[in-house]
């Protein structure tokens, strides 16, 4: 039985991996900072599977603890065999924008975080020589608009990271694959163009898919790789001036 850890459980989408990766008989350690929702979720999950799913608590910008925290959620797996990253969050960009205080805030959460958590699952995973690591990032990330450049720039670094990542790991059986996430149909994201917005179950149904058949790269929903390339062939000084 495989033990897959999910970073930022209590997500819309993590909660749908979660019960997708439960459902294949993994044995699954819910971490997030609400640590009696993903208590609540993680009984859901075990009454509704059958699996094994228990809870714990961490911070995505408590370096200091993470260390410790991994060590805690492979010994209540018993083995770690994969990871999730699902946490992040657009934060208050008009703040960011005066505020470096705030600035930073968005980039520990959506890269540094990340960073330092997948850099202590990677020296496992290599060890063993097998597992996986999933970053969902964002189409964000692709290009720096001006309304959203630090949550953008975040991304984009930890589309970067992972690639580089995936490329160290190769060798070692270690499958890591960046998910490029549109916009999701949440409260967040409530009154956006419903065109281009997907839901959180289906999201998570083209992440797992896209995992099982071993993507290294996945745009969800599919739309947004040729959109992005649209946008990235926009000339810089015509870009610029664009508001979307």
């Amino acid at each position: 039985m495989a033990g897959i850890l999910i970073l930022g459980a209590t997500s819309p989408i993590a909660r749908e991996l979660a019960l997708l990766f439960a459902l294949d008989g993994a044995k699954l350690y819910l971490a997030a900072r609400d640590l009696t929702e993903a208590e609540r979720i993680a009984k859901d999950i075990a009454i509704r599977t059958g699996a094994q799913a228990v809870a714990g608590e961490f911070d995505a910008a408590d370096f200091g603890a993470h260390a410790a925290f991994v060590e805690r959620a492979t010994v209540a797996l018993g083995e770690l065999d994969g990871a999730i990253v699902c946490f992040g969050t657009l934060g208050d960009e008009t703040a960011a924008r005066e505020d470096p205080d705030k600035a930073l805030a968005i980039v520990n959460q959506n890269y540094t975080g990340a960073v330092s958590l997948m850099t202590l699952i990677a020296q496992r995973l290599e060890r063993r020589r097998t597992g996986f690591i999933i970053a969902i990032g964002s189409v964000a990330g692709e290009r720096g608009r001006a309304r959203n450049y630090v949550y953008g720039s975040a991304k984009a670094a930890l589309a970067v990271f992972t690639q580089g990542l995936r490329a160290r790991l190769a060798a070692a059986g270690v499958h890591v694959m960046t998910v490029k996430l549109g916009t999701v149909d949440t409260r967040m994201t409530w009154g956006r163009n419903s065109l281009l917005v997907v839901a959180p179950e289906a999201a998570a149904r083209s992440i797992h898919a896209a995992w099982r058949r071993g993507a290294d790269v996945v745009y969800v929903p599919w739309f947004w790789r040729p959109i992005m390339a649209a946008i990235r062939m926009i000339p810089e000084r015509l870009f610029k001036r664009t508001s979307f």
